[in-house]
């Protein structure tokens, strides 16, 4: 059941995010240009009113851009050639308007009509240089501001431009330092290359949205989760018990219980309770899982459980056709022992509960377990407990097992919390699942 580390952060961010670009702005901003070039007086006129006198246009947004005439007339075909959609002709026209921009309202207009056309070419260098322009251009409002650093930084990820990417993102942190969104998104940039980095913007991004009273979206939990058992945080295993508090999937109970294991060290001795705690919540999920259980259970001879693990693997295609021969050996071997072995156990529990040796009450009461006689189970593992010689905590772990699957809540919760040491942690999943469960 060892998963790797890589393979297991990568399950933890199921549906990871996208660095996606955001929806075009509108083009339409040079009416007014067009409407002052139609209504051009004549030679005469312009020359008495300054040939450098700078005019005003104003976008639809109703910010006004103060442009001289020589801009005005370099921006005028760039921007109907923009709004006509004529990508060839408004490339052609952008040359002259980018020499004739001298002002900082010209260099963002001739920036904001380059972008435009570079999402109408799908050229995402040119929407790029658009959107640089535009940011140094210095006639960018403030309020813009943060639109345009997030599409730098997007832009500039697509292209593998990781050095542009986090001066974009920066700034963006600059200009946008309480927004939860914003940390999310650097936080997503930064993952691969400083997980510590991206781990406390996560984090800032949660407690920013929490002090709101907003909703955490799941995904930025998983990313927590992920990051923290990456740098095997102490604080992973109780991340997992939040989100699976909240959402619990099959999938979550499996990669909460593998976090569980692979932090703690867990010996063979825990095998069994972890692979019947993940039968419990359906979190069997792959060949592995159904054949180091069969394992864990052949190896105590279990031989019920060994079938009924193999069984289920088999029926749900879990165990691939190339380890079937593998599986079907080990099924058949316990298959040919649960029949004597079942018409003994009768036998078997007058002894060992009329004997003195705990550990033999386990061994039976592990038989009837596997069976799925989960009333007999708890006895035995009561009786086991009462006459002693077997580890406490692991026979309380088997017994709140036992009365969580026969239905008795209030006493497998009693067994449980009777629990200490290493198998505490493994006590509190039980304990969740009982929770969730009702």
């Amino acid at each position: 059941m060892k998963a790797s580390m890589a393979a297991l952060t990568a399950a933890l961010i199921t549906g990871g995010a996208v660095l996606a670009y955001p929806a075009p702005a509108d083009a339409q901003a040079f009416e007014s240009l067009r409407n002052r070039q139609r209504s051009q007086p004549n030679q005469q006129q312009q020359q008495q009113q300054d040939q450098d006198q700078q005019t005003t246009a104003t976008n639809a947004a109703g910010r006004e851009f103060q442009l001289s005439r020589a801009e005005r007339e370099a921006l005028v075909p760039l921007s109907e050639a923009a709004r006509a959609q004529n990508w060839a002709a408004a490339q052609a026209a952008l040359p002259a308007a980018q020499a004739a921009a001298q002002g900082a309202d010209a260099r963002f207009l001739v920036g904001q009509i380059q972008r435009v056309v570079g999402i109408g070419l799908n050229d995402a260098q040119l929407r790029a240089q658009g959107i640089d322009a535009m940011i140094a251009s210095g006639g960018a409002p403030q309020t813009e501001l943060r639109a345009l650093y997030e599409e730098q930084g997007r832009l500039a990820a697509a292209a593998n431009d990781n050095a542009k990417m986090d001066q974009a993102f920066n700034r963006l942190l600059e200009v946008a330092p309480n927004d939860p969104e914003v940390m999310a998104l650097v936080a997503q940039s930064r993952v691969e290359r400083d997980s510590a980095a991206a781990l406390r913007l996560y984090q800032q991004a949660i407690q920013a949205r929490q002090q709101a009273g907003g909703e955490v979206p799941e995904l930025w939990r998983r990313q927590v989760l992920a990051l923290s058992f990456r740098a095997r945080s102490p604080e992973a295993l109780g991340q997992a018990r939040e989100l699976l508090a909240a959402n619990p999937t099959p999938q979550l109970w499996h990669d909460t219980i593998v976090i569980y294991r692979e932090l703690n060290n867990v010996g063979e001795d825990q095998h069994l309770d972890i692979y019947r705690l993940m039968r419990a919540a359906q979190a069997l999920t792959s060949e592995r899982d159904y054949v180091e259980y069969a394992e864990a259970a052949n190896s105590a001879a279990i031989f019920g459980e060994v079938k009924s693990a193999l069984e289920e693997g088999l029926a749900r295609n879990a165990i691939s056709a190339g380890n079937t021969g593998y599986a079907r050996q080990m099924l058949q071997a316990a298959s040919g022992r649960v029949q004597e072995d079942r018409a003994s156990l009768a036998q078997e529990k007058s002894a060992a509960m009329g004997g003195n040796d705990g550990r033999r009450a386990l061994r039976v009461g592990d038989a009837f377990y596997g069976y799925g006689d989960y009333a007999q189970a708890a006895e035995l593992y009561r009786a086991a407990l009462q006459k002693g010689g077997v580890d406490a905590n692991l026979v309380n772990n088997r017994l709140g097992a036992a009365l969580a699957q026969a239905g008795q809540r209030a006493e497998a919760e009693a067994a449980f919390r009777a629990i200490t040491g290493p198998r505490t942690e493994l006590a509190n999943l039980w304990l969740l699942w009982l929770q969730r469960r009702g």
